[in-house]
């Protein structure tokens, strides 16, 4: 018994110190994750299911998850995320797992997870992940950048900008000593800013009293220069002058071009226009990338979970004009129209699917999972550059 214990840690010890050697002399890489409630992630990890049921996402599935179905713990990947009241704030750190996500009763991941899992399988060294998110915070006021300028419609002109400088202090007080984030940091080899992560969008998006003119084409101008400014701010911020930058442009509904009302159609491209317009900028060329995460709605969980969901709930009001209900008729007569509009399968995607609302891309780990992996994949093609 003890032989084979001696020989299990001479092993363990011989893999360590070749693993040490592997990556000695390089600094550690650090990648910076910001934004609002989308970037904090609303996708719970009951969800995942899903994934494995398409078979176009069923290999993410593998990437994600153990030979036990639970979310891989990474070896090499270490986060740390600062979310929550100012006053008060939640820090959470560790190995990268599911969890990271937005607080609540369940285990939730953000676009972190598969970021970590795809940026590890391109990268193959150890790297740190610092995140900072707070729900409901814009650019045009909260993550303000310095370079803006105030923000002439705050209430209080302190408030401008207290989300950019809670997310700049706290990221220099990580890169200040790496050493406590992740365990691989060598001080002698230092670190690396190797990228930045952007998402947000919605409170601009949605404010019309900032954007007045967001229903015509150049109604989010304003929205491009901040962007611009935050870039070049956190680039000299973070001491990193050609940073790598990726910008996840607001995609919730999927694309505008298969929207079927045409109310928010116009509104929702010309943001994300705008949203997208840094990363054509002569000089940020190379350096900023936008992905349009459009591209990873689920038109199928939506069209289940939300439009034929309401088709049940408009026949259920309907139903109980006729007379009072009750509880056990509720439930008979939902179930009935259930089986009417839904097939057996179609009742489990939206079931197993969803779990947040659409502006949360439908708490949808399919969509977040590959979200993640988009902003994984152009930061990889923006490394070196």
């Amino acid at each position: 018994m003890y032989t084979h214990l001696r020989k299990a840690i001479l092993t363990a010890a011989i893999l360590m110190a070749a693993t040490t050697t592997l990556f000695a002399g390089k600094p550690l890489k650090v990648f910076i994750l910001a934004g609002q409630s989308n970037m904090e992630g609303h996708a719970a990890v009951r969800t995942f299911e899903h994934i494995g049921m398409d078979p176009k996402t069923a290999p993410m599935l593998k990437t994600m998850t153990d030979t036990t179905g639970k979310p891989i713990v990474c070896k090499d990947v270490y986060i740390t995320y600062l979310t929550g009241k100012l006053e008060s704030p939640l820090e959470k750190k560790g190995k990268l797992t599911a969890g990271f996500g937005a607080q609540g009763r369940e285990p939730k991941i953000g676009p972190e997870f598969t970021f970590g899992i795809y940026m590890q399988q391109h990268l193959n060294e150890p790297f740190l992940i610092i995140k900072t998110a707070w729900g409901g915070k814009s650019l045009y006021g909260d993550f303000r950048p310095p370079s803006a300028g105030s923000f002439e419609q705050a209430k209080r002109p302190e408030d401008t900008g207290e989300y950019y400088r809670a997310m700049s202090k706290y990221v220099n007080k990580v890169l200040a000593d790496p050493g406590k984030y992740h365990p691989r940091y060598n001080k002698g080899d230092g670190h690396q800013v190797a990228g930045f992560v952007w998402f947000q969008g919605w409170n601009d998006m949605v404010n019309g009293g900032v954007y007045p003119n967001r229903y015509n084409k150049g109604g989010y101008d304003e929205y491009s220069k901040a962007l611009a400014c935050f870039i070049r701010d956190v680039r000299k911020d973070f001491k990193a002058p050609r940073m790598p930058f990726v910008i996840g442009v607001m995609g919730a509904g999927g694309p505008t071009k298969l929207y079927r009302s045409p109310r928010y159609k116009g509104v929702h491209q010309y943001f994300r226009d705008a949203m997208a317009a840094p990363a054509s900028m002569p000089e940020f060329k190379g350096t900023v990338a936008a992905v349009l995460t459009e591209n990873y709605w689920d038109a199928q969980l939506a069209e289940l979970a939300e439009e034929r969901w309401g088709k049940v709930k408009a026949k259920m009001k309907e139903a109980e004009k006729t007379g009072k209900l009750g509880r056990d008729e509720k439930v008979a007569l939902q179930e009935k129209i259930v089986a009417e509009l839904y097939t057996p399968e179609e009742l489990k995607i939206m079931q197993v699917g969803k779990s947040n609302a659409g502006f949360h891309y439908l708490g949808s780990g399919k969509v977040m999972s590959q979200i993640g992996k988009g902003f994984a994949d152009a930061m990889w093609a923006l490394q070196g550059k």
